[in-house]
């Protein structure tokens, strides 16, 4: 075996080895007998809307230097969110990233992005892969609407 094909083998083992550690991994589901790839699904607590929690689900290829540019996620109110948290956050149309995950050694990361709707008072958080993939950009999105939180009668009350 060449000395190249060595650190290959490393840098993969290394590279599975890492991604099996993540304290936010709450479910692994196999896709096979016969093949190297999972569904990890990891936990995300926003870090400024800490009444929000995000469940991502994306596929992981454990003996491959890049993982598929698949994910899904589902975020829900799991506590209060106040006008305080609110007002915290960007609020600008690109919103702001809250997660981020490298899924290869060649620059490809997934990034979680929280973007605030002020018109129906609705959080969004869109699961995005950096690199085309079969000619588009994978994408998954999920809302959370503020109605029936503190920050959304703050913000009725203000009207």
């Amino acid at each position: 075996m060449t000395l190249f094909w060595k650190k290959l083998a490393f840098i993969s083992l290394l590279a599975t080895a890492i991604s099996g550690c993540s304290d936010n991994e709450v479910g692994d589901v196999s896709l096979g007998l016969f093949t190297t790839k999972d569904i990890k699904i990891e936990v995300l607590h926003d870090p400024i809307v800490i009444g929000v929690t995000c469940h991502i689900a994306s596929v992981e290829a454990n003996l491959s230097l890049a993982d598929p540019s698949d994910s899904a996620i589902s975020c829900r109110q799991t506590g209060a969110i106040t006008p305080a948290m609110i007002a915290g956050i960007n609020k600008g149309k690109s919103g702001e990233i809250v997660f981020k995950k490298s899924k290869s050694i060649f620059l490809k990361s997934m990034k979680i992005r929280r973007i605030y709707d002020p018109k129906s008072q609705t959080l969004m958080y869109v699961s995005y892969s950096t690199k085309e993939t079969s000619g588009s950009f994978k994408h998954s999105l999920s809302t959370v609407p503020l109605w029936g939180t503190d920050a959304y009668q703050q913000s009725q009350n203000a009207i």
